[in-house]
């Protein structure tokens, strides 16, 4: 590992640098959310750019975007040329500087040959255009980087990874060539969290694709809270820390530990399940017969005290299970019986009936369907109290805000600051409080959907604690989540799905990460090649 010049030490790029950037602060309010960073990237290199929430890496990269300007005495040179700053839209183009953020700023209701080229169609000269010959040259563009998608498609019928690879693909051809008319020297693409929502498979395709666009001579900068995503596709990594580069990391010769140590600031203590009670597992809630569009029929139960997980490959149905459970999502058929003696039909339930059952569900997207990002902080948390929150003259504000403020201390949420819109939050720290929202109810049976997505490596491990606390207390977890890792350190069994049905439990010295997948990708090939047989998955052994 290289250690890096100390902040705010100025430095001369070289030939072989893609971006320089030196002395680049940033002050909100009375905090420097960046403070004297300096920032190095090659030509021809993956370059990571890793930090906890609220470590600065999201201020540098709006800087160079544009959003923010730097205080006074920043200096950035991009192919060694000085890069104004504030950088303005059309200048950066004209650098060869372009942006992948992970809303991909598509327009769904558009063709994949709208979204290439709307651009151009707002700036170019002509009466009319041939959508023939505009439908062909975007297919030819897209052959040229193996993405086989059709032209004509709406882009929100594309799943998560292709409007990814496809947003990466629209990037780069919209800089050109290094030596076209557009007279830029090189391309530098910056991937700004790219991944979270894709699978495992999609992540595969984004890095093919970004191998490909760097042996063409450009340089990236990715962007992301994922240390192995970062260890997998890159060269060199840039930690920042409370708005400080903290050093920076030659890939390959190092470790995951020291990726953490760095990005915390300490080694991080990784939750350990709690241990189930030896006497026989009592079930708390028990689900049969759920059948929904693309998942079933699916029968599995949760005790009292577990985490379960479920888990498989895209387009399993796995991610159903928790949404058709709560009335997120209309289920087809089905029966959720509870250890009360409740029983309730799952094709009638809806969120009110669950939650008066005592069964919360925190989905994945979090502020399109969790939290409301424009709303305080306040509201989103007391949302599902506010009956105990009242006074003979309506809402009580003032105890709104201290019940949020000390639900906020509690999870660790920064800034606890119950003021603040949702959206001012870092994704980890919007994630605390949508738990902590739900948490305070001490429901009996949690639902969620990929919990940690996006989230920092720090706060990874605070959320799981939550749930560890939540289900040793007696609460029962169903949990959903692509991410193997997670599930085999925080989870007593794991169902995988396969084609909308469990076709294999795992638990015990079985539940490893390695195992996960194993299961995941050997269960959908023997149920492909069942289903050339005519068997359905359920007689697939």
């Amino acid at each position: 590992m290289t250690s890096a010049a100390p902040g705010g030490t100025r430095r001369t790029g070289a030939a072989s640098d893609a971006l320089v950037v030196e002395n680049l602060s940033k002050r909100f309010g009375g905090e420097l959310a960046l403070n004297a960073v300096n920032l190095s990237v090659r030509r021809g290199e993956v370059h990571g750019l890793l930090g906890s929430n609220g470590s600065g890496k999201s201020t540098l990269i709006k800087i160079l975007a544009g959003f923010h300007a730097p205080e006074p005495g920043g200096r950035a040179a991009l192919f060694g040329e000085d890069l104004p700053l504030p950088v303005q839209a059309d200048e950066a183009k004209r650098f060869g500087l372009a942006f992948v953020h992970q809303n991909l700023a598509l327009i769904p209701s558009l063709s994949v040959t709208e979204n290439m080229r709307l651009t151009d169609f707002a700036t170019a000269p002509a009466w009319r255009i041939s959508w023939r010959r505009e439908h062909e040259a975007t297919a030819n563009t897209l052959e040229r980087y193996g993405l086989a998608l059709d032209p004509r498609a709406r882009m929100d019928s594309l799943s998560p990874a292709e409007q990814a690879l496809f947003a990466i693909v629209r990037a780069v051809e919209d800089l050109g060539a290094p030596d076209d008319a557009k007279g830029h020297r090189g391309r530098l693409l910056v991937l700004d969290e790219p991944t979270p929502f894709l699978p495992r498979v999609g992540v595969d395709q984004l890095f093919a694709l970004v191998r490909r666009i760097v042996s063409e001579g450009a340089s990236v900068i990715f962007v992301s809270h994922d240390i192995h995503e970062v260890m997998e596709i890159t060269d060199r990594a840039t930690i920042l820390r409370d708005g400080v580069l903290v050093e920076v990391i030659e890939t390959r010769s190092a470790t995951h530990e020291d990726f953490v140590e760095r990005i915390v600031g300490r080694a991080v203590k990784r939750v350990h399940v709690h241990a189930l009670p030896t006497a026989k597992r009592t079930a708390l809630a028990r689900i049969s017969g759920l059948t929904a569009p693309g998942l079933g029929p699916v029968s599995v139960d949760v005790g009292r005290n577990e985490i379960l997980g479920l888990t498989g490959l895209i387009g399993s149905g796995f991610d159903r299970v928790c949404s058709a459970t709560y009335g997120a999502t209309r289920a087809l058929t089905g029966r959720l019986e509870l250890d009360s003696g409740e029983a309730i039909d799952l094709a009638a339930i809806d969120p009110p009936r669950a939650l008066a059952a005592g069964i919360v569900y925190l989905p994945a997207d979090r502020l399109g369907a969790a939290g409301v990002g424009g709303l305080p902080i306040v509201e989103n948390m007391m949302l599902p109290v506010l009956d105990s929150m009242r006074n003979a003259f309506g809402l009580d504000r003032k105890k709104m805000l201290r019940a949020a403020e000390k639900l906020g201390g509690e999870y660790a949420v920064k800034p606890n600051l119950p003021i603040l819109p949702l959206s001012a939050l870092s994704g980890g720290n919007q994630q605390k409080v949508l738990l902590a929202k739900w948490l305070q109810m001490k429901p009996r049976l949690i639902l969620l959907d990929e919990p940690t997505q996006g989230v920092d490596v720090g706060a990874r491990q605070q959320l799981l604690a939550a749930l560890d606390a939540a289900s040793a207390s007696g609460a029962g977890v169903l949990l959903a989540s692509t991410d193997w890792e997670q599930l085999a350190q925080i989870c007593h069994r794991v169902i995988v799905f396969a084609r909308g049905e469990a076709v294999a439990e795992l638990a015990g010295d079985q539940l490893t990460e390695d195992a996960i997948a194993e299961c995941c990708y050997h269960s959908m090939t023997r149920i492909e090649h069942g289903a050339r047989q005519g068997l359905p998955p359920s007689l697939v052994s």
